[in-house]
């Protein structure tokens, strides 16, 4: 097996991992939508959605590992020593074994988009639980007023976001493709990204610190077909 072999390989994983993220992002909007329809079985489908969620983060960390392994063995792979390439595998395999012997499960619910779907599961039960309580009627004009106040806008692109980010630091929305690519043009030029939005303190926004925001998202939806009925 050549290095442009294994190269191909890890780009394969990588790819995966993005569908692995799209999956997640799907079982939690399944998820919302059976707490908004207050499902008989709620519970027990929360749970088996839970384990789904925990069982796709457990997938995309051990890709993590075989890549950051594959990557640091083949690094040690020269040109003037191609023979190495023979037990290429085999140390892949025992690191491989080591790294992910000594990790525990208990971390996968550290997972962001783990996080996000507590998070979002919560918020949709306190939002059922309220909507329970008022008058249908009246919640259908709070929710419009509601939502036709809240700015959808991205501070960066000025138009509406359609896969909102909330930063975890100064709790600021953006578009996710408007700031990573904002995060990435900063630091090629050697300088830290300040959060786009004005008057705010934040000088150093992380890729790190942005966390999809499910509900937002949803709200939006929400407001689009609003705006296209009327």
């Amino acid at each position: 097996m050549s290095l442009s072999a294994v190269h191909g390989t890890l780009s394969s994983l990588k790819s995966c991992q993005t569908d692995i993220g799209t999956g997640m992002d799907i079982v939690t909007d399944v998820a919302i939508d059976l707490v908004e329809a207050q499902d008989e079985a709620l519970n027990t489908s929360l749970e088996q959605m839970e384990a789904m969620i925990l069982e796709c983060a457990k997938l995309d960390r051990e890709i993590n590992y075989f890549i950051d392994v594959v990557q640091q063995v083949t690094s040690e792979v020269t040109p003037q020593q191609p023979e190495t390439m023979f037990s290429l595998s085999d140390k892949v395999k025992e690191q491989f074994s080591q790294r992910t012997a000594r990790l525990s499960d208990a971390e996968l619910h550290n997972h962001q988009k783990v996080l996000v779907f507590k998070d979002s599961i919560k918020n949709s039960l306190k939002q059922a639980n309220r909507e329970s309580e008022e008058n249908m009627e009246e919640l259908d004009e709070d929710i419009a007023v509601t939502q036709s106040q809240v700015n959808f806008s991205c501070p960066l692109t000025q138009v509406e976001m359609v896969n909102p980010v909330k930063n975890k630091k100064c709790n600021h929305h953006y578009d996710e493709e408007a700031i990573l690519g904002l995060i990435k043009t900063k630091h090629g030029q050697k300088k830290k990204c300040r959060c786009p939005v004005v008057g705010c303190g934040n000088t150093d926004v992380k890729e790190s610190d942005l966390i999809p925001d499910q509900m937002l998202r949803r709200r939006i939806q929400s407001q689009k077909r609003l705006n296209n009925r009327t």
